[in-house]
């Protein structure tokens, strides 16, 4: 275990014991991240930072997020999971893009109680350049659970151009829905997304005829 910074081992010295409980789950531990980075940023702020705030040992932290890069991104493949059997459950008969708003809209439906962590986690996510790298994996997994549904339906390869197409829009209207809904507290991410992706449905729908 490494040594706690000075700064970090000042700040656990002068905190109360009688003060916040250990975090005990990933869920708690994302709080007290989240709660650092909106008071000195993210990349000022450490894992030993997190660590100590949480009152869990260094190597405590390690055994829920292999790096603080990825307590920002939380349980996204678990919810890739989700995604992918929205999809999956979708009937034969519904088109593509329809059934690609409906998996959308629903894959980012949360509770009122969860949305400023979520509207914190996105503002990261899509304002932190250093997080740009992960950014560029996490979605490409996304892409692809996109781009493998519309290859099945449209009975093609999944490296073929059309289901490229589907899985790159599709991504598209999903972040350009999400900037605006951080630039506008009051909209509505829901009405957003689907508006957003219903915007592709002609276009992409009359290509895939």
């Amino acid at each position: 275990m490494e040594p706690l910074t000075s700064s970090v081992a000042e700040r656990a010295a002068r905190a109360p014991r009688g003060g916040r409980p250990r975090a005990t789950s990933r869920a708690d531990l994302e709080r007290v991240g989240f709660e650092l980075f909106a008071r000195q940023g993210f990349d000022a702020t450490t894992v030993d930072d997190i660590a100590a705030a949480a009152g869990i040992a260094r190597r405590t932290f390690f055994r829920y997020f292999a790096s603080k890069n990825d307590l920002v991104w939380g349980d996204f493949e678990q919810q890739l999971d989700g995604l992918r059997a929205l999809l999956t459950a979708t009937a034969p008969d519904v088109p593509i893009m329809t059934a690609l708003r409906a998996a959308v809209v629903d894959f980012n439906r949360f509770d009122a109680t969860v949305v400023p962590w979520h509207r914190q986690r996105m503002r990261l996510i899509l304002s932190v350049p250093t997080l740009q790298a992960d950014a560029t994996l996490r979605y490409a997994s996304w892409r692809a659970i996109v781009t493998d549904f519309a290859a099945d339906r449209l009975g093609l390869a999944p490296g073929d151009a059309l289901p490229r197409l589907y899985g790159h829009t599709v991504l598209a209207a999903a972040v350009t829905a999400y900037e605006h809904w951080l630039a506008v507290p009051e909209a509505d991410l829901g009405e957003l997304l689907d508006t957003a992706v219903r915007r592709l449905e002609e276009g992409l729908g009359r290509a895939s005829r």
